[in-house]
């Protein structure tokens, strides 16, 4: 349906779509005028005090729409005004989207009619239709969603007072199911239970390339030994058959915690100079010496 048909016949000059507010409103008027009541009123509870007008706010659309009331000569910020002092009492955000809709297309169908109109200028009729067509999908769009949504307030209203009857299959019913059918024969069946458990191993880490771990407390031993015999040894001298580099790291873990215990002493003349290491243990066994201090310090190091 084209716009014009829609406005036909008093509405087919006006460039705003009022043709689709009249009907909406014809819709709402409760059967005003001849029309037949097709949805519930717009706005329903606002009616409208102004010089040219007083009532309803639907009848006032539907006169507008007849042009039976100049919209030119209305005020429509004391309509709005009106408007929001109706919604401080009981704020409905539907109502007030309705009445966006209808006020900004009451708004520019004002200016319009105000607004000279100069013969030839084709460009500017292009705009004006296109802006109509604009307002009346804009129109037709806005019911479709009114009248969905009382739809669906409709269903969840009457959906709630229903509630499912949990039972369990009646015996005639479960025995219509078909029967399992297998789909494997024996051979098929025992193959796959082969190839189960016969299922290769999960290939393990190779370990192959990393080094043997060294323990701390063997190299405490070693040094032990080897400064009681000695009495002072340099780091040097101590590390000096080292092979790898975690042995020396290991020794000088040990010398630390010979050094807390008080079996050693340590002096370093400079700074990165040469540590010289004095025993100052006894001469019990090195090993029950540093048993004691080696819990929690970890037993390996690599």
């Amino acid at each position: 349906m084209s716009p014009e048909e829609a406005a036909a016949p008093e509405g087919a000059g006006e460039p705003m779509g009022i043709g689709a507010l009249d009907a909406g409103v014809r819709a709402g008027s409760g059967g005003r005028e001849g029309a037949e009541q097709e949805g519930p009123a717009r706005l329903p509870g606002f009616s409208v005090s102004l010089p040219q007008f007083e009532g309803p706010f639907d009848l006032l659309l539907s006169l507008i729409a007849r042009r039976r009331l100049d919209v030119t000569e209305l005020a429509l910020a004391e309509v709005t005004d009106e408007f929001i002092a109706h919604m401080r009492a009981d704020w409905d955000l539907g109502h007030a989207s309705e009445f966006v809709v209808v006020a900004s297309t009451l708004l520019a169908l004002k200016a319009h009619r105000l607004l000279p109109q100069v013969d030839g200028e084709e460009d500017e009729d292009l705009e004006l239709l296109e802006a109509r067509d604009l307002l009346f999908a804009r129109l037709l769009q806005y019911r479709a969603y009114k009248r969905a949504a009382s739809a669906l307030s409709s269903m969840a209203a009457s959906a709630a007072t229903a509630h499912p009857r949990v039972v369990a299959l009646a015996p005639e019913l479960a025995s219509l199911l078909p029967r399992l059918v297998a789909t494997v024969g024996p051979a098929e069946l025992a193959r796959i239970a082969l190839a189960a458990f016969n299922r290769p191993d999960a290939p393990g880490v190779q370990t192959v390339h990393l080094h043997e771990a060294v323990q701390v407390g063997e190299q405490i031993t070693v040094l032990a030994q080897r400064l009681r015999a000695a009495g002072t040894l340099t780091f040097s001298e101590l590390t000096g058959d080292a092979e790898r580099v975690a042995v020396v790291v290991a020794r000088f873990l040990g010398l630390l915690i010979l050094h807390r215990q008080g079996s050693v002493d340590l002096e370093q003349g400079e700074a990165m100079g040469e540590i010289t290491v004095t025993w100052c243990g006894g001469e019990d066994d090195p090993a029950g010496i540093m048993a004691p201090d080696m819990d929690g310090l970890g037993e390996e190091f690599s």
